[in-house]
C-alpha cells in the first residue's frame, strides 16, 4: 500500500507544497542559515522545486540544527533544536508519508502529537481513571529527547518501513549535529532526536509505543495508563501493585538505554471520601498544567464531600503570572485601558479556554491576580486615588458595568 515501483523516492511536487503549507501555518524560526520564512518565500517556487528534485534524487542531506536554550519553570533550561526552513519542509514530507501508518499502530491511551487528539482528551482521561483507581505513578522520563538511542529507534522504524529512502532521511536527520550559539558543531553520537524537529514527536510516539504503551498493555494489563508523548500517568488499583510496577518501569527502561527522573517520578494516593486516609504519600500530581488533588465537590443535594480532580497548576499560574509581569504595562501611563485589553485578550482567550475547559471557578485567583495588576496600573495613571487600592478597584467594577466586553474574562466571570 505505501510501496512504489515507479521510481525509488516517491516524492511529488504536490506532496512537498502540502508539506510547505503545513510549515508555514505552524510558523517558527530560522535554522542555522539564518533564513526565516518570509526568506524562503521570496524565491518560493524555485525553492520547492530544488528541495524537491534532490529529495527524489536522494542527494538531499540536511543542515546542522540550532541549538536555542529557553528557561523552564524549575528554573533549568530545554534545548530546543531548530531546522531550517527547507529541513522542516523535508520532515513535513516524511511525516505525511509515515503517519497513516504509523497511526494504525498507536494505542488509545496515546494522546501527544496525534491526529484528532488533545490535551483536553489526555486530562480528561486522568479524570475518569482517579475515580476507578486508588494509586497513580507520577512517570518523568529523564531527558527523553536527549537519550533516545537511535539504533533501537530505527529498529522500531524498520518494523513498519520497508522503503529505502524513508530510512535513510530519518538517520539523516537523527545523525544532523547540532550547531551552538557559538558556531560548535556537537556530534549525536547514536542519542537524541531534536526537540523542535517536524518529525521528533511522530518517532518519539513510535519509540514509547513499543518501549512502554504495548508493554504495559502485554504486562499488566490489570492497569490503566495515560500518555501525552513523553509524560505518562500509570493507574493502579493497590499500593502493592504501585510498587511492583514502578520497579518493573525501571527495569524496562534501562533495557530500553532510558531511565527515570527520579527526583519527578513518585506514587501518589488519590484520597476522597470512599478511601481511607493516608499520611505515608502525596496526594497530588501535575498532569499537563493541571493539578490533581483531593478537592470539595458539592453534591446535587447541596452538601459537600471529599472528591478528587484538578484546577490550574501553581507552576501553570506562576508562568503566566510571570509573563504579565515582563509587560510592565502597569508603569506605561501613556496606555490606555482599551490598549491593555488589546494586548491582553487574545492570550486570555487561550487561557480560559485551556484552564477553564473542566471547572472554570478555578480560574478566578488567576483573574484576581490579573486584576490586582490593573489596579496597579490604575494607581499609576491616575494620580487622584492617592494610592487606594480599594478606590482603584471600586473604578475598574464601575467601567465592567459601562463597557462590559472590553476585556475577555470580564464577560465569563461576571464577578471577579
Amino acid at each position: 500500500m505505501f510501496e512504489t515501483t515507479s521510481r525509488p523516492v516517491p516524492v511529488t511536487k504536490e506532496m512537498v507544497k502540502k508539506a510547505y503549507r503545513k510549515v508555514k501555518a505552524n510558523k517558527g524560526s530560522a535554522g542555522v542559515d539564518k533564513e526565516s520564512l518570509e526568506d524562503f518565500e521570496v524565491n518560493l517556487l524555485d525553492n520547492l522545486y530544488v528541495l524537491w528534485n534532490r529529495m527524489n534524487s536522494g542527494s538531499y542531506f540536511p543542515k546542522p540544527v540550532r541549538s536555542v536554550s529557553i528557561p523552564k519553570a524549575n528554573g533549568k533550561k530545554r534545548v530546543l533544536g531548530i531546522p531550517t526552513v527547507n529541513d522542516r519542509i523535508a520532515q513535513q514530507v516524511v511525516k505525511d508519508y509515515l503517519e497513516p501508518r504509523l497511526e494504525a499502530q498507536f494505542q488509545d491511551q496515546s494522546y501527544g502529537y496525534r491526529p484528532l487528539k488533545s490535551a483536553h482528551q489526555a486530562v480528561a482521561a486522568v479524570h475518569e481513571n482517579v475515580l476507578r483507581y486508588a494509586w497513580v505513578i507520577d512517570m518523568d522520563i529523564k531527558s527523553f529527547f536527549d537519550e533516545v538511542d537511535h539504533e533501537l529507534l530505527m529498529k522500531a522504524v524498520e518494523r513498519h518501513v520497508a522503503e529505502p529512502w524513508v530510512k535513510m532521511y530519518i538517520r539523516r536527520w537523527l545523525e544532523s549535529p547540532a550547531q551552538q550559539p557559538d558556531g560548535t558543531l556537537i556530534q549525536k553520537g547514536g542519542q537524541g532526536t531534536p526537540q523542535g524537529g517536524v518529525i521528533s514527536p511522530l518517532l518519539a510516539n513510535l519509540f514509547l509505543h513499543y518501549v512502554l504503551d504495548k508493554w504495559l498493555l502485554k504486562q499488566y494489563p490489570g492497569v490503566a495508563f495515560v500518555r501525552y508523548a513523553d509524560d505518562i500517568v500509570i493507574h493502579c488499583h493497590t499500593e502493592t501493585e504501585a510498587k511492583q510496577l514502578l520497579e518493573a518501569i525501571r527495569a524496562r527502561l534501562a533495557e530500553c538505554k532510558l531511565r527515570l527522573s527520579e527526583e519527578k517520578t513518585k506514587m501518589v494516593y488519590c484520597q476522597n471520601y470512599r478511601r481511607p486516609k493516608r499520611k505515608d504519600y502525596g496526594k497530588k500530581f501535575d498532569f499537563l498544567g493541571f493539578t490533581f488533588k483531593p478537592k470539595p465537590i458539592i453534591s446535587k443535594k447541596g452538601g459537600l464531600f471529599l472528591g478528587y480532580g484538578s484546577t490550574i497548576s501553581q507552576k501553570a499560574q506562576s508562568r503566566i503570572i510571570e509573563g504579565w509581569k515582563q509587560l510592565r504595562w502597569h508603569r506605561r501611563s501613556d496606555l490606555t485601558m482599551q490598549d491593555i485589553a488589546d494586548q491582553i485578550n487574545l492570550q486570555m482567550v487561550g487561557i480560559i479556554r485551556y484552564y477553564g475547559k473542566f471547572k472554570l471557578r478555578g480560574l478566578q485567583p488567576l483573574m484576581k491576580r490579573f486584576e490586582f495588576r490593573l489596579a496597579k496600573w490604575v494607581l499609576n495613571k491616575y494620580r487622584k486615588f492617592r494610592g487606594s487600592y480599594g478606590e482603584a478597584h471600586k473604578w475598574i467594577s464601575e467601567l465592567k458595568i459601562s463597557y462590559p466586553a472590553m476585556f475577555y474574562y470580564w464577560t465569563v466571570f461576571k464577578h471577579v
